[in-house]
């Protein structure tokens, strides 16, 4: 039995949530942008300055979502702090500013939340944005901050299946029973309030998260990993796509998308190359890049411009105007 309908939620109310629908459809590409919408290529932090303005420019010019990182510390040896802010509070702070665009996470170290709270943290999110919140679910990279919570480092991978489990039971069930080792349990003596406004709020991995594809494709809504070279987009699709198709059946849809940072280059015919996590490209080289992604069976691309060394403004412009039409968001 597929995971979610076990766990009271059938896939089919998906179609409803704003979020999930303007960023997926079968044999389509979208784009989104993971914050901060800034570039700052040689600083560990953004200013955040305009990051208000910044949003609303990418809702009204019809990005499909912004996606948030966890980054609860900084590390000098990893150098990077993603958007500043925790991404609970600041989807809820964005949602009263935009009205459109998608707001995800990219995504949160699920063994690092307690699984309760965050299912009301997640849909009270959903409440307030209208429908527009898909959880992106990772098992963090950064080892050296587990310690900082008192976890076990190796044991993320089974962390995130308990954690997920109790979270899917509370947040799509009234009343639930569950039992974990670590989560806490419940008789049903308890319900969770608020519920999800569409019945069920997306969840994807951002990563393997420590868990076979196999797994991913019969628990969750869908996958974004990394990006592999483009002559290995196929072969990247057709393994997700074989997962979904064995572990749900073939009419069943779960998106694919791939992320990483983006060099948008100024000449717009630069051809696109794979860098360390991303792209360089310029926008026409990254619409072809994005055809052969879409023909591949890619749904999303997630990009992050704040290595690239042109006012943000001007990208997203750029964007907006040679890569977007051909990518519309639904």
């Amino acid at each position: 039995m597929n995971a979610n309908v076990e766990h009271g939620f059938s896939r089919a109310q998906l179609s409803e949530q704003p979020g999930y629908e303007r960023l997926f459809l079968r044999e389509k590409l979208t784009i989104g942008l993971i914050l901060p919408l800034e570039t700052h290529p040689n600083s560990p932090a953004p200013t955040m300055r305009d990051h208000v303005t910044m949003a609303q420019k990418a809702d009204s010019l019809g990005f499909a979502a912004l996606w948030m990182r966890d980054v609860p510390f900084y590390d000098p040896d990893y150098g990077d702090v993603g958007q500043v802010f925790d991404p609970i509070p600041y989807i809820a702070y964005l949602a009263a500013f935009t009205r459109k665009i998608a707001l995800g996470t990219a995504g949160i170290v699920l063994p690092m939340r307690e699984p309760l709270i965050l299912a009301k943290q997640i849909a009270s999110l959903d409440q307030l944005s209208g429908g527009r919140m898909v959880l992106g679910l990772s098992s963090g990279d950064r080892p050296a901050e587990y310690p900082l919570f008192g976890i076990d480092f190796e044991t993320r991978g089974e962390r995130f299946r308990d954690a997920f489990d109790v979270f899917t039971r509370v947040l799509h069930n009234d009343f639930p029973r569950f039992s974990s080792p670590r989560f806490g349990s419940s008789r049903g003596t308890h319900d969770l309030v608020p519920k999800p406004p569409f019945g069920g709020t997306p969840t994807v991995a951002i990563g393997r998260a420590q868990q076979s594809l196999a797994w991913i494709a019969e628990n969750m809504d869908g996958f974004i990993g990394s990006s592999p070279v483009p002559e290995q987009l196929p072969s990247f699709a057709n393994e997700w796509h074989a997962h979904v198709e064995q572990t749900s059946g073939p009419e069943e849809f779960k998106p694919l998308g791939i992320g990483g940072f983006l060099n948008l280059v100024e000449n717009q015919n630069e051809p696109l190359i794979r860098t360390r996590g991303g792209f360089r490209a310029g926008s026409k080289g990254l619409v072809n890049f994005l055809h052969d992604a879409q023909a591949a069976g890619v749904n999303h691309i997630a990009l992050n411009p704040k290595v690239s060394r042109r006012p943000y403004a001007e990208l997203m412009d750029e964007l907006a105007s040679e890569v977007l039409p051909h990518f519309p968001s639904h």
